[in-house]
Parts: structure tokens; sequence; C-alpha cells
């Protein structure tokens, strides 16, 4: 643990009684002491904070930003209105996903948040592909995400959030500093995540604490609630080895960067996705990423691997996550199948510990949304 990285409320999780994990490179709380299950449980029906701190914070800065970034992503930059924030995910040139990444146009600038262990790469890819654009690293802030039912009512004692709507974002005064905002997460939940100055990042986080509704949420909750939710965790559910179609992400390439849009192609691995996005027919043997659920109580974890039949002897997929979901009662995953067993219902056997036991497909997410519109 001492070659690892701290995050400016590192001392407050310990101070809160946090059991601390390696995670991408930091010293991370997993849980609290009220537990991986109540945590999520709370997060549900009040409000849990979270620290992100880990991810990388990056501004885009220049005329030419949202043209260059569009040259990188699948995704409509040009098209992203100034207080807005859209999801999206950089491609190789075979199709794959290199990281998944937020996106918000905030007039002045681009503010992209991307993953943790990914984050050197990704912002040595921006600088490589964003040749016109001023590429920063943010190194002075914390990121805190404040996840729940109860988020709004608690931030709103801070800073004015009650008209912000699903992927808005703001730059607000406070207290504490300004406050970078988006009106998003990544739990289900409504929410928010919200950049402060490192300085101020304790005293902000405290001051959230202090209030009724607020909890500290760990590593391990934040999974299985962003698995209730159907999102994938990059370098699990997606990576380079799946495309966007296969990741069934479609929904967030937008019409015009489409075949048919008047913005189409022009990122690497389009050729690919391309062809994929305008086939007349779904190619049955090509993966699909796809929401299951086992019949017994027992979870099955990522590296299960997926069979047709209880006595065949090839297998036909794998588990990317699994975990008991809190909210839905019951053991739930995500993995890929081919397309033709896709279909929600579509029985199938996983191998856990040598014994094959019966798994069905079903439809992401898990638990619906309650987000902000």
């Amino acid at each position: 643990m001492a070659d690892l990285k701290t995050t400016p409320l590192h001392a407050l999780h310990l101070e809160l009684g946090a059991r601390m994990v390696p995670f991408a490179g930091y010293e991370m709380p997993v849980q609290y002491a009220i537990g991986v299950m109540k945590e999520h449980q709370h997060t549900r029906a009040a409000a849990g904070l979270f620290d992100v701190s880990h991810m990388g914070q990056v501004l885009l800065t220049g005329s030419q930003a949202a043209a260059e970034l569009e040259s990188l992503v699948p995704q409509s930059i040009l098209g992203l209105d100034e207080g807005r924030q859209r999801y999206a995910f950089f491609t190789d040139s075979n199709g794959g996903i290199l990281d998944d990444l937020m996106v918000a146009n905030r007039g002045d600038d681009f503010f992209v948040v991307v993953n943790a262990a990914c984050k050197e790469d990704d912002i040595a890819h921006l600088r490589s592909g964003l040749t016109l654009t001023e590429v920063t690293e943010v190194t002075d802030r914390a990121l805190i995400a404040l996840q729940g039912p109860a988020a709004e009512a608690a931030l709103s004692r801070i800073v004015p959030v009650t008209d912000m709507g699903f992927m808005s974002v703001a730059t607000l005064p406070s207290p504490f500093g300004g406050l970078w905002i988006s009106r998003s997460g990544y739990t289900g939940e409504d929410g928010f995540e919200i950049s402060v100055q490192e300085g101020q990042a304790e005293a902000f986080a405290r001051a959230l604490l202090e209030m009724e509704e607020v909890e500290p949420i760990g590593l391990g909750a934040r999974d299985s609630l962003r698995l209730e939710a159907g999102l994938c965790l990059y370098g699990h559910d997606i990576d380079t080895t799946t495309d966007p179609v296969q990741a069934n992400l479609t929904w967030a390439i937008q019409k015009v960067r489409r075949p048919s849009g008047s913005r189409s192609g022009g990122y690497p691995g389009d050729g690919v996705i391309g062809r994929k996005l305008s086939a007349a027919e779904v190619d049955l043997d090509d993966a699909r990423r796809v929401g299951l659920i086992p019949e017994g109580r027992a979870p099955m974890r990522e590296g299960v691997i997926l069979f047709e039949a209880e006595d065949a002897a090839l297998p036909v997929g794998r588990v990317t996550s699994g975990a008991f979901g809190p909210t839905v009662g019951h053991p739930i995953s995500m993995g890929y199948v081919p397309a033709r067993l896709s279909a929600v219902d579509t029985r199938l056997w996983g191998e856990v510990r040598g014994k094959r036991l019966p798994v069905r497909v079903a439809a992401l997410p898990f638990r619906p949304a309650t987000y902000k519109r």
C-alpha cells in the first residue's frame, strides 16, 4: 500500500473507519462500518457520498476542441450544447473501446472525466490526437459523487442545483470555492458529480456528511449499484476486445455520426462500427452484452464461462460482472453471448466451481434509473 497514490479525502476515509484497498493505483475505501449491503441500500433510499478523485479530470481548450475530439470518438461533440454533458468512448482502429468517458461543454472549454486506470494513456491519446487544442490535466481538484433520491436536497443546502436537469453542468460559487457540478453519476440514481478545489475537498465532504441523509459509500457498493443499473465497468464489461455494437452501447452514438449522418465516420474503427450499424441483418454469431439472472442464490461472478446446454462441450460466452443485487433481492450478472442467444429469457448454463448451473438472459437495467429529466 506504501506505493499507492492517495486522494485528498484519504485522511477522512481513515477517520471514518474505511477498509482501504488498492484500486487503479490508489488506496481507496471499499467499505465503511455499516457494510456494503447497507451502503447500497442507503444510496437507493437517501444519499451516498463517493470519493471518485482517482479518476482523471482534463480540460480541452481551443476553438477546434470539439471538432478534434470528434476525430477520436463516435459521439457528436460539435452538437453538444453549452451547459450539457455526454457519455462517450475512445475507439481503436478495430472498433474496440479504449475507454469510456464523460464530456461536458462548459462554453470556454470542454471538461472531460476519464477512468483512473486509463487516465495516463487517455491523456497521451488526447494530446496526440488534438494537435490544435490545449490538453490540461487537472491535478489540484478532488472529484466527489453525491448519489441518491436525497442528493438534490442535501447539495441544495450548499449551492442552488434544483433547476439542473440530468446531464447538465454548471460552475457555481460556494463557501468551498467554485464547484464544477454535473447532474449525473454511475449508480442509476439521481445525483451529482462535483469537482472541488483540493484544499477545500475535505471540508466540503464533511459538510455533506454532517447532513442526516448522507453516508460515505465505498467501492463495493458503487460496484453493485452500477451493476443493478446495467452500467459497464471499463476493463471488465468493455475493453479493446469489445466494440460498441457488441457492448450494446449504440444508444450513445448520435444519428449525425452514424453511417447515414452528415458527420459520419472520421474516428478510429469507423469502418468496423459503421458496417455493423448499417448491416441489413445482425450477425447472429457476433457477441452481445446481456443481463443475466442465475436461477439459484449463488452469484455468477466475472470469469464464469457460459454454455448453451448443460452438457455442451464448447462455451458460448462469459460473465464479465456479477454480484448480489441488494435492491432487486437476487444475484445479477452481465456478460457476452452470441446475438442468437441474446433474447430475454434464453436459458444458458454457467460453470461455477466445476458445476453447471442455470442462468437466464435478462433485460438491462435490472432496476430502472431514477434520473431527473
